[in-house]
């Protein structure tokens, strides 16, 4: 799980050091040791569906997946089984049962319950949509989202992904590595310009990265997407690792960056550190 960002940012120890060539190879996971590929298989099926396919033939989760005909039916029968999945003979959908395995994990972290009424009140307050994400790759999660009105083009909600380089969330998780990865990172990002402000530069990004580190939060202008603007802030535990970033939505041509900052700034950073004290207290 890539939410406390822990085994990067650890202190390096002996046994930490690379090993030789033959050692490692000798330590390496032989396939088939730990790797159970029927259930990744069933993953990536699952993780077919979405918004721009919310229903699939056997044909069309064949080719989303690269898996055959054959094995992509018996992945999504057992599924169907399980009840993961409905048929009327020909489509496939996912059933609200998939929800279960998200909210697993909400559910298992105690950040995520102490989380939400501070979200709340933090968005009744500015009276602009709130949200919560954590860093996966070179994606930001959206783990909790209260919502006042729609922004963005796509819809957002737990689960949903968007790119770290030109999100407010995402430069925050950025700021909670230390360079080298928040380079590699950066590295390995399709850096698209998504609009006219969006920087695409690394050493421009790894600037924002530090600046963002340094003041200890991070205003995104229309990167993302027009006239979209936000503001974010770490929440941060008790050893000093970065846990998840919360941020604040509003649209540029009612809230300018200057007028964010003065306005949204100080709510947004005190709701992170009321959630930080709440999770410390536990």
């Amino acid at each position: 799980m890539n939410l406390i960002l822990a085994p990067e940012n650890r202190p390096v120890k002996d046994s930490d050091t690379p090993l030789p060539a033959q050692a490692a190879a000798d330590a390496a996971p032989r396939p088939g040791d730990h790797y159970v590929q029927s259930f990744a298989r069933g993953l990536e099926v699952i993780r077919s569906f979405s918004d721009q396919a919310p229903q699939q033939t056997l044909s069309d989760v064949a080719a989303r997946t690269g898996l055959t005909r054959a094995g992509a039916r018996r992945i999504l029968l057992t599924l169907q089984t399980l009840g993961y999945v409905q048929s009327d003979g020909r489509w496939f959908r996912l059933t609200p049962r998939i929800l279960d395995l998200g909210f697993a994990y909400l559910s298992s972290l105690p950040i995520w319950n102490l989380a939400e009424p501070v979200m709340e009140q933090l968005s009744a307050q500015v009276h602009e949509s709130v949200s919560a994400a954590v860093l996966e790759g070179t994606d930001v999660v959206y783990v909790l989202r209260v919502s006042t009105r729609s922004l963005l083009r796509m819809s957002l909600g737990a689960g949903s992904r968007l790119p770290a380089y030109c999100a407010s969330l995402g430069r925050v998780l950025l700021a909670g590595l230390g360079d080298a990865q928040a380079h590699a990172v950066l590295s390995q990002s399709a850096l698209e310009p998504r609009t006219r402000h969006t920087l695409t530069d690394v050493d421009a990004l790894m600037a924002q990265v530090r600046l963002t580190r340094q003041q200890g939060w991070a205003l995104v202008d229309q990167e993302m997407e027009e006239g979209v603007i936000s503001i974010a802030a770490p929440i941060i535990g008790r050893n000093g690792q970065v846990l998840a970033a919360i941020n604040v939505s509003g649209q540029a041509n009612r809230t300018s960056a200057p007028d964010m900052q003065a306005t949204m700034l100080g709510p947004l950073r005190d709701a992170a550190e009321q959630i930080a004290r709440l999770l410390a207290a536990r």
